[in-house]
């Protein structure tokens, strides 16, 4: 077998092996998706949760809630209105900024998915991370953090010169 040279590689290639965890967790769950006969991508779930969260939203706060560019949430956005989920209407102040409603139907379906699918989901994962020592979902969310605070980039400017 040959070797796994990502996974060798450390913390070089951190983002790169997080993202092929994102990417399976991504192409599973949309496996139990279609087994549950729910009708939408599993990279769509996270925009619908984010619109029952938090109410109508436009484009841009959609974008930041969900840590996506905004051409990625239009494109979803546009799918989901085409599948009859979500309503896409000028905001009353603003004609130009667009509001971001989930129709009766899109209603049922995150019902439905909060009741019978996500916490299905949500199982799978917390057995997947079930064994792993130390709080991981604060650890993910203190690398978050970091990045936001200061980048890569910032990061390695300011560790010039000191040995790793």
């Amino acid at each position: 077998m040959v070797e796994d040279v990502v996974k060798s590689l450390g913390f070089l290639a951190m983002g790169t092996r997080m993202k092929r965890i994102g990417e399976r967790l991504q192409a599973d769950t949309q496996v139990l998706l279609e087994a549950m006969e729910l009708p939408v991508g599993a990279g769509q779930c996270p925009l619908l949760a984010a619109i029952d969260m938090l109410g109508p939203l436009t484009i841009g706060e959609l974008a930041e809630a969900l840590g996506i560019t905004q051409p990625a949430i239009t494109r979803s956005v546009n799918q989901l209105a085409d599948l009859g989920y979500l309503a896409v209407k000028p905001a009353e102040d603003d004609q130009r900024r667009r509001i971001v409603h989930l129709t009766e139907q899109g209603r049922r379906l995150v019902e439905r998915a909060k009741a019978e699918i996500w916490p299905r989901i949500e199982a799978a994962v917390r057995d997947l991370c079930g064994g792993l020592s130390g709080p991981f979902l604060e650890q993910l969310a203190a690398v978050e953090g970091g990045l936001a605070a200061r980048s890569l980039k910032q990061r390695s400017d300011m560790l010039k010169g000191q040995e790793p």
